[in-house]
């Protein structure tokens, strides 16, 4: 494991409940810093402060704090397929029009539960360049959209899936980093977008 891959990989994994437990107080302390004061707030002596824990017992999990942010970021996105299989599996037995409806809303679940923090994080995971996995997240979100898709005969639905992806995330990111936070609206207009390009009523 070379030094950069190594400086994002948890040093160990918790598996007594204790050490879980001390992990999950060390990821949410660095999320409430991230959501407060950003990455340049974010050092480890102040993710052991706010967590209750040394230092020392922060690098027994953690070799840096690039390996925290890229924790986080990897919740994050399980998270976000998880949202999907839940809009999957909502949709089935629907029409395409409800399908849009479950899948719109799960794209932006992540932004409705913590959006300072989901801002911050698709920040940091452009800066530490997790390629690998972030093209499985996306291979994944992209297989579950296109069998929605091929179940409701659209055409060519691999081709269909990836515009339907870049077009929602660049909808989405813009409206992110100009502050938007009014996601009913974003999602009235993420919703019209997408049913437009698929020619169906919005």
């Amino acid at each position: 494991m070379n030094a950069s891959k190594s400086r994002l990989t948890p040093r160990k994994t918790p598996r007594q409940e204790r050490s879980a437990a001390t992990c999950a107080a060390i990821l949410e302390a660095a999320a409430r810093i991230l959501e407060t004061s950003g990455s340049a707030g974010l050092t480890t002596n102040h993710v052991a402060m706010l967590a209750g824990v040394s230092v020392g017992t922060l690098y027994q999990y953690f070799p840096a704090k690039e390996a925290i942010l890229a924790e986080l970021v990897r919740q994050m996105r399980q998270e976000m397929l998880a949202d999907f299989v839940g809009a999957v599996r909502e949709a089935e037995g629907k029409g395409l029009t409800q399908a849009v409806d479950a899948m719109v809303s799960a794209s932006l679940c992540h932004h409705l539960r913590r959006p300072a923090l989901a801002q911050a994080l698709e920040h940091e995971e452009l800066e530490l360049k997790l390629d690998k996995e972030t093209v499985q997240l996306k291979a994944d979100m992209r297989d579950l959209i296109v069998g929605v898709l091929r179940d409701h005969g659209v055409d060519q639905p691999e081709r269909t899936a990836f515009d339907l992806m870049s077009l929602s995330r660049g909808i989405v990111d813009a409206a992110v980093r100009a502050g938007e936070s009014d996601f009913d609206d974003l999602q009235a207009r993420l919703r019209r977008a997408v049913a437009g390009y698929l020619g169906i009523l919005a």
